[in-house]
């Protein structure tokens, strides 16, 4: 049977975000590299904490690691530090990516209400966009329907959503937590699995994010992930302490729906795309074990 996807989508002939993303984790691993140019980075590097240095930093990651992994991850904040010169610098990144076959996942945690909401949408998800990036990642603490200008658009264009829903930040559980059997994390992700029922016959295009360290919190919680049907955007593998066993522990049943993310673990090895592709493969391998 042919895969399905979003009326809005198909009517395009587009391919929605989570088939693609399911057909890249299936085929290169379940593994997204973070680009993040952090100052201290730039410096190992022997680059300037300035726009030449983000431009060479940034391009040199997509070029070592776009056949390797299933998506890449730039920090929008750390472009933005530099101005809108650092911000042109993200829409060649974004446009690089896509001349080299690797999804993007523009980390922007954007959320607001009404036409702002609407305009960060517009920024992110519209074809034709100088910014828009196969998928962005949302803040649902305005609550989660102040997400749907972004949710109906990224449908619309065949992209995608990550929804912060259960952060590693100690900060984090002061707002995730609470509520306890039906905590605001739990509520976050029930809002995603109803909104991937109009993703049938593939991944959900409404993934989640949900830290690589976050411990028995699911269980703690009782979430059930699997029943998301949407990827799982799990940072803090490597440097913040995750191991890829961490993960399969951690993410039981919904493993198969997450999406590793490394960035600092793997960016230490540059500036050589021989460093950088070798330390992706040692990730990926891990991935692929559990």
């Amino acid at each position: 049977m042919p895969e399905q996807v979003p009326a809005q989508a198909e009517a395009q002939g587009r391919e929605s975000f989570g088939s693609r993303l399911g057909a890249a984790m299936a085929s290169r691993g379940p593994l997204c590299v973070g680009i993040d140019p952090h100052p201290a980075l730039l410096r190992s590097w022997g680059l300037a904490d300035d726009v030449a240095g983000l431009r060479r930093f940034s391009l040199t990651v997509v070029e070592a690691v776009a056949s390797l992994a299933a998506a890449v991850k730039p920090q929008v904040a750390l472009f933005e530090r530099h101005g809108s010169a650092g911000m042109a610098v993200l829409e060649e990144v974004l446009a690089e990516a896509r001349d080299q076959s690797v999804l993007t996942i523009a980390d922007a945690k954007r959320g607001d209400i009404g036409s702002t909401m609407a305009a960060y949408a517009d920024a992110w998800l519209r074809d034709g966009s100088p910014l828009a990036a196969d998928s962005v990642t949302l803040s649902p603490y305005l609550g989660f329907e102040s997400l749907r200008p972004a949710l109906d658009l990224a449908a619309e264009t065949g992209r995608g959503v990550f929804v912060l829903a259960l952060t590693s930040n100690p900060e984090g559980a002061s707002v995730q937590h609470v509520g306890g059997a039906d905590s605001v994390a739990r509520r976050i992700t029930s809002a995603a699995a109803r909104e991937n029922e109009r993703y049938q016959g593939s991944l959900g295009s409404v993934g989640l994010v949900v830290g690589a360290t976050v411990g028995s919190a699911l269980a703690d919680l009782d979430l059930d992930l699997a029943a998301v049907r949407g990827p799982i955007l799990a940072p803090g593998l490597g440097a913040q302490g995750a191991t890829p066993a961490d993960l399969r522990a951690t993410f039981g049943d919904a493993y198969p729906l997450v999406l590793g993310t490394s960035s600092r673990d793997i960016l230490a090895a540059g500036p050589e795309h021989r460093g950088l592709r070798e330390a992706a493969q040692r990730t990926l391998a891990g991935l692929r074990q559990g």
